[in-house]
């Protein structure tokens, strides 16, 4: 046994794995020197554990990704075999696994999804997507939304519109719009049928103002996630499908998070009457037991490039190893009804037991959502809906630590995010664990 294999195998503690890590893992969006990392050895389905053999129920999915579980063996077996036969190849080279798992992909989406450009994540995913509405319309300016999360590169980020932009904004032809968001209306919209109407005249004034012809594409997550788990209303979609159509501007509907089974369907979009022109992806797809994501390209934006080089590329764009994973997470979705699993588990349980929680809970102003991607929106006062402050929110997920619940917390909020694997004794389980935790804080 070699020295590096005898260091990982070595028994550890909690403590020496974060005190390892925070001495030489730089980490993303943190203030260093705060850090307490939570130590994770292992983990299967929807359960993780620590060195010390405490479990935790993971109703983060991670960052919202593991959609398929923890160390599912199909995923686990296809991976191995891939190493077996081809570990890595360069993306000029024909390959079988990355071309079946852009098939696979492709059979999930619209019809009229050609091909699938593949990249390492969701933020080059998006920076993608963005080159390629630029180099097909001949425009320059890319509208998105105030309330977005698209990733951490260089046009991805400045296209993000959460607070992680402001420091990052080296990139150009950016313009911003708020979205729909009925418990926080900008509009004054009283029905979700005023917000749609109401947003929908704010994005077309802005495209006015702009000037149409200067406008290379709208991106928009189909259900922002990171930024609140935001269904949009009835008919809004359709009208920027609509708008995009008469100003000839690309439609990128980022599904990053939302896809692959998050909210009980293939992808998000596919319970709005409403086709994009391309569509990013990430996480989900194969839960990320290998770095992964990709675009997936209209027949009309893919002619583009058929005698014209696309200028962009990555080293890893379809690495063997992340395609089988691919393959095998797309085949156990639909041999295990995964999908079908988080649809169903959504309606008959998250749903109700989550509105039960309401009820119980002044401080819960709102529980909004579908299939296994849920949010508790926290309020100091139900009238007024002012937010409860980051204090509040720190003790509750301490107290959900101290139970065994493993949350995803975003400002004021508690995203309720399992897998889509997740039984309905396990919700019952985390639900029991936010009754008692809610309960403590108050």
């Amino acid at each position: 046994m070699s020295p590096t294999r005898t260091a990982l195998a070595a028994p550890l503690s909690n403590t020496d794995v974060a005190a390892l890590d925070t001495a030489h893992v730089f980490h993303s969006w943190s203030a260093q020197k705060t850090l307490n990392p939570l130590a994770l050895a292992g983990g299967s389905g929807s359960t993780v554990w620590d060195h010390e053999g405490r479990t935790y129920l993971d109703f983060s999915s991670q960052l919202v990704n593991t959609n398929i579980g923890h160390q599912h063996p199909r995923l686990i077996g296809a991976i191995k075999e891939q190493l077996d036969i081809l570990t890595t190849v360069a993306p000029s080279h024909a390959n079988h696994t990355r071309a079946v798992a852009a098939q696979k992909i492709l059979s999930h989406a619209p019809s009229t999804m050609d091909k699938v450009f593949f990249t390492n994540g969701g933020a080059d995913a998006n920076e993608n997507a963005i080159r390629m509405a630029r180099l097909h319309t001949g425009r320059d300016k890319v509208i998105s939304r105030y309330r977005s999360y698209h990733g951490n590169t260089g046009a991805a980020i400045v296209a993000t519109g959460d607070w992680r932009r402001i420091p990052n904004e080296y990139s150009r032809g950016h313009v911003h719009v708020f979205g729909p968001y009925l418990y926080r209306s900008e509009f004054w919209a009283e029905t979700p049928e005023q917000e749609a109407e109401r947003a929908l005249q704010h994005l077309r004034r802005t495209v006015e103002l702009e000037g149409p012809q200067s406008i290379a594409a709208l991106l928009l997550e189909t259900v922002p996630g990171t930024a609140g788990i935001l269904l949009p209303p009835p008919g809004y979609l359709e009208g920027v499908r609509a708008l995009c159509d008469q100003h000839g501007i690309v439609l990128i509907l980022d599904e990053v998070m939302a896809g692959f089974g998050r909210t009980g369907d293939w992808f998000a979009l596919d319970s709005f009457n409403v086709r994009p022109d391309l569509i990013t992806f990430a996480k989900g797809v194969n839960s990320g037991y290998v770095p992964v994501g990709g675009v997936i390209i209209s027949e009309e934006i893919s002619a583009t490039f058929n005698d014209r080089v696309f200028p962009g590329g990555l080293t890893y764009s379809g690495h063997p190893l992340a395609a089988a994973s691919v393959v095998a997470s797309i085949e156990a979705f639909e041999q295990e009804n995964i999908v079908e699993n988080a649809a169903r588990i959504g309606a008959d349980h998250l749903e109700p037991g989550l509105k039960a929680l309401a009820a119980k809970h002044e401080f819960i102003g709102e529980v909004r959502g579908r299939g296994v991607f849920w949010a508790l929106e926290l309020v100091e006062d139900r009238t007024t809906r002012k937010p409860v402050n980051a204090g509040f929110m720190g003790k509750l997920k301490t107290e959900l630590l101290n139970r065994g619940l493993l949350p995803f917390i975003a400002d004021n909020r508690v995203h309720v995010v399992p897998p889509a694997v997740v039984t309905p004794e396990e919700v019952r389980q985390a639900l029991a664990i936010y009754d008692d935790a809610l309960t403590a804080v108050s």
